[in-house]
């Protein structure tokens, strides 16, 4: 049985002090994403808000929903104006306690805060799912699987192109492709959005090979098969957009990364040797990189479930980026604080994954399964 590295933390076997130091580490860490979770949500409130202001602007519009309703109505038809403005002025009141806007905004800021941690997210103002429900947690839902669909798949296929493509020059600097990718990065300068319009243009338009945009076609197939085959033709262009945007500076950045480990000395003593290429790849340039590597795919997933906004507007594509700018035109708030204290969340969930697998991979850093914290 070989011995066990000392380097490494022992799962199967914690002692007191370790496992201690460990559940420390583990709580500070919880406890300071809950901080960082509560003052983002409590921002977002209060910029969503305006500090109130929205509140003043949601009782105009609602008096003139009221008003237009009772002077048109014909139960209301035969009343004097004053009487009309009775009326209005009463179902107004009304309104306004139902909504809650009579309580003062700091109050009501601090409920909207309670409800958004513990993910009662509430009711939509303005906006509805496409079931007709008003609840924030089920029109979000329904739109974050296309969103994941398209800018999830989209930034794992462009990680790893990257990545591989990166690699592949950081061994190969100066050659004839090397200058070619450099000289290209100021491609990655114009927005994917751009490129989807022109890619449009090309392929929908001149070629007719592709779809404008939307998830799928009008009317659907009714044949599950063939209506996920339509969905995903309808998702080829936002997808390469993204991608082609990307490419160039992911492709330099990930180069000029890996170049640092591809020059180190171990590196130049091991190409002397004659070591083989995948195995000098593998373990003196990939597996030191290998903490950055993972934080930059899990922050890159995460990030995408947030969606683009110009980008699924231009493609007319149902994500959570086209409910956020719905959302932000029609000042719908819950829909915009659900947005964020989601993304809070599982922006700080893994970057807490992200701390305690770094413990292993990299044992210098200190954590509590180091023995540190």
């Amino acid at each position: 049985m070989k011995k066990q590295d000392a380097r490494l933390p022992s799962f199967s076997g914690f002692s007191k002090g370790e496992f201690n130091r460990f559940f420390v580490y583990v709580v500070k860490r919880l406890i300071a994403v809950l901080i960082s979770v509560t003052i983002t949500c409590y921002l977002t409130i209060l910029i969503a808000e305006m500090g109130g202001y929205v509140d003043t602007v949601v009782i105009s519009q609602l008096k003139d929903e009221i008003r237009n309703m009772v002077r048109t109505s014909p139960e209301f038809a035969s009343l004097s104006p004053q009487q009309q403005e009775e009326i209005i002025a009463i179902k107004l009141n009304v309104t306004i306690k139902e909504r809650g806007l009579d309580t003062p905004f700091y109050i009501r800021s601090l409920i909207y805060l309670r409800n958004a941690l513990t993910l009662e997210l509430g009711r939509a103002n303005i906006l509805v799912s496409d079931s007709g429900s008003r609840r924030v947690q089920a029109i979000i839902f329904e739109r974050l699987p296309y969103t994941i669909l398209l800018f999830t798949t989209a930034t794992i296929l462009g990680f790893v192109i990257n990545l591989l493509f990166g690699l592949y020059l950081s061994r190969n600097r100066g050659s004839l492709i090397d200058r070619i990718m450099v000289g290209l990065t100021f491609l990655s300068s114009i927005p994917g959005w751009f490129y989807g319009i022109i890619f449009i243009m090309i392929f929908a338009m001149y070629l007719g090979v592709l779809p404008y945009g939307g998830l799928v076609s009008i009317p659907p197939p009714r044949d599950p098969l063939l209506y996920a085959l339509d969905v995903l033709k309808h998702a080829i262009l936002p997808i390469f957009s993204w991608l082609f945007a990307g490419l160039w500076l992911g492709v330099y950045a990930n180069r000029n990364f890996f170049l640092i480990f591809s020059t180190h000395n171990y590196v130049t003593v091991a190409d002397a040797k004659g070591l083989p290429e995948r195995r000098i790849l593998s373990r003196y340039i990939i597996k030191p990189a290998l903490p950055t590597i993972l934080t930059n795919l899990s922050l890159g997933i995460i990030g995408s479930w947030m969606g683009a906004m110009v980008t699924e507007s231009v493609f007319n594509w149902p994500g959570i980026g086209s409910l956020t700018y719905k959302a932000i035109s029609l000042k719908d708030t819950p829909i915009i604080v659900g947005t964020t204290v989601i993304y809070a969340y599982l922006l700080g969930l893994t970057m807490l994954i992200l701390d305690l697998i770094y413990s292993v991979l990299d044992p210098r850093i200190k954590t509590g399964l180091s023995g540190g914290y």
